[in-house]
């Protein structure tokens, strides 16, 4: 009798997995040379909204994960939204391609992520298969996707991104665990702004000024998020977690503050990895960048879908 209760469990274990599967599709699709991702569209076919998501810092791929951070995060979302009619193009970042494409970091640069992110838009655009395109980055990818709306969008969602220079983020994060470091990454950078290198730190902060990485750096930070969000002209949501510990939600509310056209969503225990954290202990918070079966924070998806479909 146990044998077959167990039998009859995984078939309906096995068609309820098929049940979910069916709520969406997933398209492997090639943008450009650089730029590869997933177009991932709902059951239904009447898809007007379309998110491209753009990835945070680091190697970051179109999921949301690095080598030893798999949380799943970006991937998690989309296929949530896909579940109620909202289509999302998420790729990886170029740097995924540079060993093909014999790309070195010291030949990489803050505007060509731009780039890669106004070429998946065209793509699309020229398609003309969606009537709103609506671009949503993440973390560093805010900055990225608000250069990219100021052109050819319909609407921009920061989701943890900065208000300030990352000069002046790194700093402080720099300052607030050794003021002695703080000292020299601020050094370094004015250095950096006026002659686009330095060799004016300490060694300790080698992964932040190493030469390779300085042209890349020196491109990033001639950018001012707080500014560039001033010049949308389109609806903006601006969301943020109490529980981020990478990027606060005071800053969250500084670029809401620059944009007249925006909406500000505070979750209450959201981490930067969308996940809900009902503990201050940063241990905890930090290992949940490596669990992907953590469910995502409650109320992200449907702040995220209350604001899309007001786009009509």
């Amino acid at each position: 009798m146990k044998k077959s209760i167990c039998f009859v469990l995984m078939i309906i274990s096995s068609l309820f997995a098929l049940a979910q599967d069916t709520t969406f599709t997933e398209t492997e699709l090639s943008v450009d040379e650089f730029t590869d991702g997933t177009l991932t569209l709902p059951a239904e076919k009447n898809n007007k909204y379309l998110i491209v998501f753009i990835q945070g810092s680091g190697p970051t791929d179109r999921n949301g994960n690095q080598p030893m951070l798999q949380n799943d995060g970006i991937k998690k979302i989309v296929r949530e939204l896909a579940g109620i009619g909202i289509a999302s193009f998420r790729y990886d970042k170029r740097i995924f391609k540079a060993q093909t494409l014999q790309l070195s970091e010291k030949d990489m640069i803050f505007e060509d992520f731009v780039e890669d992110a106004k070429n998946v838009v065209k793509h699309f655009r020229k398609e003309e298969k969606f009537s709103n395109i609506i671009i949503a980055g993440h973390s560093e990818g805010s900055l990225i996707g608000m250069l990219v709306a100021q052109e050819n969008a319909d609407a921009f969602i920061s989701l943890a991104g900065a208000a300030d220079p990352i000069d002046k983020i790194i700093t402080e994060q720099v300052t607030n665990m050794a003021p002695e470091l703080g000292a020299s990454a601020r050094t370094a950078f004015d250095e950096m702004a006026e002659n686009g290198k330095t060799s004016n730190y300490s060694p300790m902060l080698e992964p932040v000024f190493r030469p390779s990485v300085q042209p890349f750096m020196a491109s990033w930070m001639k950018y001012n998020p707080s500014e560039e969000i001033s010049k949308l002209k389109i609806p903006v949501l601006v969301m943020n977690g109490t529980s981020d510990i990478q990027v606060s939600e005071e800053q969250a509310q500084k670029l809401a503050e620059a944009n007249e056209n925006s909406e500000l969503a505070i979750l209450d225990q959201m981490n930067h990895i969308f996940r809900k954290i009902e503990t201050k202990d940063r241990l905890v918070n930090s290992k949940s960048y490596n669990e992907p079966n953590l469910p995502l924070h409650p109320e992200l998806v449907s702040i995220l879908t209350e604001f899309v479909k007001e786009l009509d």
